[in-house]
């Protein structure tokens, strides 16, 4: 059925990449995401630190349209300290230092790949390339981790998701984590390749499970296999 013109417009207001907006078009016109952008009017009404800044909430996806898509890097919820999330999932902005969980996935790249470590924690390269890096909850109140989940966020990753799911084939789904392969339980593993490690947060990783995991060229080695461009995982220095 064809959208109406006040479907329409209100569409248009989203600041969305359009590939994603077609695609998430019948969630972003659902009462959950009325109710989502609600809390977040009020959080601001409220005079709270919502990270990141409005702008940078849907990075991930704009950075990453739907067509373009080959990995899946699998978040929970963006940074929530000052200046660090900017919307992609283990990514912090240049000039930070490396929070631990993304120190461990550059040592682990190096292992696997002999790709030097970088100096900064920004992922747009890969990003751009093909690599969603999408968290499970896209804001956070400085500060208070986790505060936004269970606001409705979880709905729309999870049609992210479904879209990708549906719509494509032969995507890479990096799951690290318990949190991350419960939210993965609904993908097709006929059509895509989902690979599983422990978080690389350091109680995690330590524990055993995410070093040697080899998600880098494992990933590669499928892509490659289908036809697709690999990812050059090495960052700018």
């Amino acid at each position: 059925m064809p959208l109406t013109d006040l479907q329409l417009a209100k569409l248009e207001k989203v600041q969305l990449e359009a590939s994603w907006k077609d695609g998430l078009s019948e969630f972003l016109l659902s009462p959950k995401m009325d109710e989502l952008k609600d809390f977040l009017i009020q959080e601001k009404k409220a005079e709270k630190v919502v990270y990141p800044p409005s702008h940078l909430i849907f990075n991930a996806l704009n950075t990453t349209p739907l067509p373009n898509v080959k990995v899946v890097i699998l978040g929970q919820d963006p940074y929530h300290g000052p200046n660090q999330a900017h919307g992609l999932s283990f990514s912090v902005q240049r000039g930070l230092a490396l929070p631990p969980s993304l120190r461990n996935i550059f040592h682990e790249l190096n292992k696997d790949l002999e790709v030097p470590i970088s100096k900064h924690g920004d992922l747009s390269r890969w990003a751009e390339q093909g690599v969603l890096l999408l968290n499970s909850v896209l804001t956070v109140e400085a500060g208070q981790p986790t505060s936004h989940q269970k606001r409705g966020w979880e709905d729309f990753t999870d049609h992210v998701i479904d879209v990708l799911n549906e719509q494509r084939e032969h995507i890479v789904f990096i799951l690290w984590g318990a949190y991350a392969q419960r939210k993965g339980q609904r993908i097709d593993q006929n059509k895509h390749l989902v690979l599983k490690a422990a978080h690389p947060s350091p109680l995690a990783a330590n524990r055993g499970g995410f070093f040697g995991c080899k998600a880098f060229s494992k990933t590669n080695n499928y892509l490659k296999q289908n036809g697709i461009e690999p990812i050059d995982w090495q960052l700018d220095a």
